[in-house]
């Protein structure tokens, strides 16, 4: 059932509430790593000086050419494994947008789901954003010592970030945080397989970019499936809620 979701949203990627999204991600992603290589170029230039003078060497006037270029790659390489995350963390900002796409495709006549704040929302990616850079340092090192289980624990570590990250953003649009944190307790095995559905491409370049957008619809219709009916009753509370105190 997991993969005929993933079928779903995969064939929903021409709708252009999703391309929009995967665009805004991408241009975000693409002017925060900019902004990057300019202030890690500008610290260079004003920390490492044109010229040293080593004994024995004499003076060496290309000191600041090498680490220019030394940050160079630096940064490229730190940028494969930083995209995704960040592009993650963005998409994340405009998630609502890829979950009413769904939801007006798959489930006409559902109310409007009350959504997070914006704060809340940027919060939320800030965090989550952190959290997945911090873990994959941690696991980059344990790769070296699994050898090849290194993908096995690339996926796992990964799925487990993602499908928690995902299905806690779609349930908390109906759920809210406290029903979206006992929704999440109900499935985690679940989750955490198809955060592993979803970590499992990330290793493919140009395809990984697409992960936040098929991931966030993805669990849109995981969540409905799962939670249909609980988020059925809450969105019914809450229209009587407003009515009373309209």
């Amino acid at each position: 059932m997991i993969l005929a979701d993933f079928g779903k949203a995969l064939a929903q990627m021409v709708d252009p509430r999703f391309l929009r999204v995967l665009l805004l991600g991408l241009g975000l992603t693409l002017l925060l790593l900019a902004g990057l290589y300019g202030l890690t170029f500008w610290l260079v230039g004003w920390l490492v000086p044109e010229a040293i003078s080593l004994p024995y060497f004499g003076e060496i006037s290309w000191v600041d050419d090498a680490a220019s270029v030394a940050s160079l790659l630096l940064m490229l390489v730190l940028s494969v494994f930083l995209m995704v995350p960040v592009a993650s963390a963005f998409t994340g900002l405009f998630l609502e947008d890829v979950a009413e796409a769904v939801e007006a495709e798959h489930y006409p006549g559902l109310p409007p789901a009350d959504g997070l704040p914006w704060g809340e929302a940027l919060v939320d990616s800030a965090q989550f954003l952190v959290l997945i850079v911090a873990v994959n340092a941690v696991a980059l090192t344990l790769y070296f010592f699994v050898g090849p289980l290194a993908p096995f624990l690339f996926w796992a570590v990964n799925g487990f970030l993602l499908g928690r990250e995902y299905f806690s953003m779609v349930a908390m649009r109906r759920l809210g945080r406290s029903g979206a944190r006992a929704a999440r307790h109900r499935h985690r095995l679940k989750i955490w397989g198809a955060g592993a559905l979803m970590a499992a491409p990330l290793s493919i370049p140009v395809v990984n970019l697409f992960i936040p957008i098929l991931g966030a619809a993805t669990f849109t219709h995981l969540f409905h499936r799962w939670e249909g009916q609980a988020a059925r009753r809450s969105d019914r509370t809450a229209y009587r809620d407003r009515n009373r105190r309209a």
